[in-house]
């Protein structure tokens, strides 16, 4: 599985986008309110760059550090059984995520770099994948450091790695699930109405419900809004202030988005803010 690590992972991800792609054109939860097919088309452009930059500039990437570190780390020292070593490696690094998310909320420097994705004036798939390559470095850099730390099987951060890409590309769908369904599932994973909440440009909102995968970090912290106060359809997406023109969608104005003005986070990481649920 390892050997082919890179053809899984574009598979999977070319997989998801295109299912979530064909369901948002079917059945979309909300009606467009920007330019769609430019914004599609940077959010994507992004993407690519990003990717490009983490080979460029990281001689060894998560999966690969984890293979240098086999036997090395927390992990190994517990002693756990090969399948209960992976299952505890993808949780914990998916709580590492939710922490990392309340991270680029609370911090000023972190938040200039993250408000590139929640500067999104529309919520779908790509949302999902239009991160400020600032952003990007520093996550891996984290995720590095937590895979040193670990020292996780690296089927497990393979696992995971595959997990986030498509969880993220499932929850920022601009799709609806029955209501039996989506409450059902959001008791376990994050689905495309929890984390459309996170995404409101109502500050009370906008920071909570952090969780990319699993749900229960979101309760279990105190961080969860079931719904947002104007609802799903009249809820408006993106940063407080004007909507953002054609032009601002476009890849230049992404990359130099952090340098401009930006307002300072008021999310707190010891609790959420103005709780709606």
């Amino acid at each position: 599985m390892l050997a082919h690590e890179a053809a899984i992972r574009l598979a999977v991800f070319a997989g998801v986008l295109a299912i979530m792609l064909l369901w948002e054109m079917l059945a979309p939860a909300r009606t467009a309110t920007a330019a769609t097919r430019i914004r599609r088309a940077n959010n994507l452009a992004l993407v690519a760059l990003d990717t490009l930059l983490l080979r460029l500039l990281f001689p060894v990437l998560a999966v690969g550090l984890a293979l240098e570190r086999e036997g090395q780390g927390l992990i190994p020292l517990l002693g756990l059984p090969a399948w209960l070593a992976m299952a505890v490696a993808v949780v914990l690094f998916d709580l590492a995520i939710y922490w990392q998310h309340r991270l680029f909320h609370a911090v000023p420097l972190f938040w200039r770099l993250h408000r590139v994705h929640h500067a999104d004036p529309d919520f779908d798939v790509t949302t999902a994948l239009r991160f400020h390559p600032g952003e990007i470095i520093l996550s891996m850099t984290l995720k590095l450091a937590l895979v040193w730390l670990l020292g996780p099987p690296a089927e497990a951060v393979m696992i995971f790695e595959v997990l986030l890409n498509a969880s993220a590309m499932f929850n920022h769908g601009n799709v609806r699930l029955p209501a039996g369904a989506e409450a059902m599932l959001r008791r376990l994973i994050v689905t495309p109405d929890l984390h459309r909440v996170h995404h409101s440009e109502r500050a009370g909102e906008m920071h909570r419900n952090f969780g990319f995968c699993l749900s229960l970090w979101d309760r279990w912290f105190d961080t969860l809004t079931a719904q947002p106060q104007a609802g799903h359809v009249a809820m408006r997406i993106g940063l407080p202030g004007p909507a953002p023109t054609a032009r601002d969608l476009w890849l230049d104005r992404l990359l130099l988005m952090p340098w401009r003005s930006a307002p300072t986070p008021a999310q707190k990481l010891g609790r959420g803010l103005d709780r709606q649920d």
